[in-house]
């Protein structure tokens, strides 16, 4: 079922709800219509008691002043675009720097929402119109993402968008989870379907290869703890300041396939994550400020959740040999997300 509330009005003035999602066995995940920002997913660990398992804020105004994406609906381009700066078809856009150099995520996780609800029903649906020139990009597009809690304790993303003119687009979520419920995640485990990733400068951008894991830090073919090899001198690590790489998904993009699966020995909550995509960001919170206050005031800290954002590859819009992240007028941008919870 989906119960709305009010939940706080924007400096600007907008009003702002809350929808809550609730299946038969007790699952919760949380939304607003700002931002499509997910503020709290609660799952049953091994004994049976609810445990939210994503990091976040009490507050709407928490919310707006974060800096760090904390659960929002990203676009229009997820991720990383070189000097914010492509060409598309003989045009030259020049992009907002606002993450070093680089153009990152893009301004639709502050931004309202129009939703699209039923009491008693299992989804949320939100609308976002992003006119042509917002953030600089060309083109208008219509989006939406809906979130669906499924009776198994699965939350399915998907996401649909269209455009009047062609333009990049890259969509992900930025939930920042920790199945724990508390502390760092260094000893929660993770396998990746990824033989492959795209190795990245000092500066977080792909310099175009597709590299192979085995042999190095980045290889969790084998489920590993995530803490074990994040230390390690390897320039992937040491400019990152920790895991925050796309890897390349195993199988065919476009078909729903696992991506990840992440395993916290002290809850006994494992994450099995699906996607179309064909890549997906493992980033362990490293720029996460020490010490910001979260939910109930308690402080956050680099390490404190990881994430999984599914996603078209960092900076391809100026890497022609990686998949196209171009959506052209009368084309249908379709991608779907499952983030699968259970216990063992």
């Amino acid at each position: 079922m989906v119960v709305a509330r009010p939940y706080g009005v924007t400096a600007d003035g907008h009003a702002v709800t809350e929808y809550t999602l609730e299946n038969a066995r007790g699952m919760q995940v949380k939304c607003l219509d700002w931002g499509g920002r997910i503020t709290s997913i609660r799952v049953p660990d091994r004994e049976g008691h609810l445990v939210d398992v994503v990091l976040g804020f009490d507050t709407l105004a928490e919310y707006e002043a974060d800096t760090q994406s904390l659960g929002a609906f990203v676009g229009r381009y997820a991720n990383r675009i070189e000097r914010a700066v492509f060409t598309l078809d003989g045009v030259e856009h020049r992009l907002r720097v606002n993450n070093g150099p680089n153009h990152n995520h893009g301004p639709w996780g502050s931004r309202p929402m129009q939703a699209d609800w039923a009491v008693g029903g299992d989804r949320l649906i939100l609308r976002y119109h992003s006119p042509a020139g917002e953030d600089d990009m060309p083109g208008t597009v219509d989006a939406q993402v809906q979130y669906i809690l499924e009776e198994d304790n699965t939350l399915t993303i998907r996401y649909h968008a269209v455009t009047d003119a062609a333009t990049p687009i890259n969509l992900t979520n930025h939930s920042y989870f920790n199945l724990a419920g508390n502390g760092d995640v260094l000893n929660h485990t993770l396998r990746l379907w990824a033989k492959t990733f795209t190795r990245a400068d000092e500066n977080s951008c792909p310099f175009g290869t597709i590299d192979p894991v085995a042999g190095t830090p980045m290889d969790f073919t084998v489920e590993k703890p995530m803490g074990r090899d994040i230390g390690a001198e390897y320039d992937q690590l040491v400019w990152g300041k920790g895991y925050d790489h796309n890897w390349c998904v195993d199988g065919e993009a476009g078909t729903l396939r696992p991506a990840a699966a992440a395993y916290s020995p002290e809850s006994g909550i494992e994450l099995e994550c699906l996607t179309t995509q064909p890549g997906v960001q493992f980033y362990t919170a490293n720029w996460l400020p020490e010490g910001l206050p979260g939910k109930g005031g308690r402080p956050m800290f680099p390490r404190a959740g990881f994430c999984l954002e599914t996603q078209h590859y960092p900076c391809s819009p100026n890497r022609p040999q990686f998949p196209s992240a171009v959506l052209r007028p009368g084309e249908e941008y379709n991608e779907t997300t499952q983030y699968r919870f259970r216990t063992r």
